[in-house]
């Protein structure tokens, strides 16, 4: 469930164990500058392809005009024009879903700017909900210049053209600005939307957080309470323990004291959750050195 908080971009996501995660949404402004600068970077990637494809050409001595059909230099030129069309056609497509399905969620564009995507609600963000928003981008961007292009290129009406792929841009890239969670058309039917990033380091918000008193109440999970919990409830975790408010910590550590069977004294809550986090972390960078992944809590 979703909370609205009035007249801002804040939104409070309460879990299944009624635990309050309170966040902030990305303005449309920083997703704009995102978007501009991974355009950029893209770009410039499928120049410097270019450039170093027709260097190589030339360095094995390849002339457009002076190659026969069926000679080694022509074979090389079409092998070197199949590597060029995979590598525009991967920075074009993969270059998203790349970045945004790794663990920061984010493109290099995103990272610059703060924010990352996630999913709408309780659950962990999937592969097929970035599949599916980064198709819908397709159509809401590059099928019009592509439009526009082929209408340039067969001689055809550009103006009409012109305004067709306007009125097309213009529908997609206007629908942030008509929702309240600025959600362009691939975030709502992916279930996602995109939120400011923490910039905090964790290690520095737990040793200036920590209570000093409750240094020496140190708990020790067993390999079987850690193995309850997974990647998207360490994250959450990791989020509770930076935003530090008192009574998201009291739920989450009452929840995982349930969950594990596991009793903490009253008023070492954070202590609790600080060691809970700290040893699944461990545990899970241990499992996945071995090639072992948890995902989360349904994971085997």
């Amino acid at each position: 469930m979703v909370r609205r908080e009035p007249r801002d971009r804040t939104r409070t996501v309460i879990t299944p164990e009624g635990v309050a995660l309170p966040f902030v949404l990305a303005s449309r402004g920083s997703r704009a500058a995102a978007l501009v600068i991974d355009l950029i970077l893209i770009m410039t990637a499928m120049a410097v392809t270019t450039l170093t494809l027709i260097w190589i050409a030339g360095g094995i001595g390849i002339k457009m005009g002076d190659i026969e059909a069926g000679s080694p230099k022509s074979r090389a030129l079409q092998a070197l024009a199949i590597v060029w069309i995979i590598a525009m056609f991967l920075f074009r497509n993969a270059w998203f879903l790349f970045f945004e399905l790794g663990p920061r969620g984010a493109t290099p564009g995103k990272r610059v700017t703060g924010i990352r995507i996630a999913a709408r609600g309780t659950e962990r963000l999937t592969t097929e909900a970035v599949i599916a928003r980064n198709i819908v981008r397709d159509i809401e961007l590059f099928m019009p210049i592509v439009f526009i292009s082929s209408a340039v290129a067969a001689g055809s009406d550009t103006d009409l053209a012109g305004w067709a792929g306007a009125v097309w841009c213009a529908i997609f890239l206007l629908f942030p600005f008509f929702n309240r969670d600025s959600l362009r058309c691939g975030d709502v039917i992916a279930g996602t939307w995109v939120v400011e990033a923490q910039t905090r380091k964790l290690g520095q918000a737990l040793s200036v957080s920590a209570p000093v008193a409750a240094t020496d109440q140190a708990f020790t999970f067993t390999p079987a309470e850690l193995a309850v919990y997974g990647e998207f409830e360490l994250q959450t975790l990791e989020r509770v323990l930076r935003d530090g408010r008192v009574p998201a910590l009291d739920d989450v550590a009452d929840a995982i004291s349930r969950k594990i069977g596991r009793p903490y004294p009253d008023g070492a809550e954070r202590v609790f959750l600080e060691s809970y986090y700290l040893q699944l972390r461990a545990r899970l960078e241990q499992g996945l050195r071995f090639g072992k992944r948890k995902a989360d809590k349904h994971a085997a």
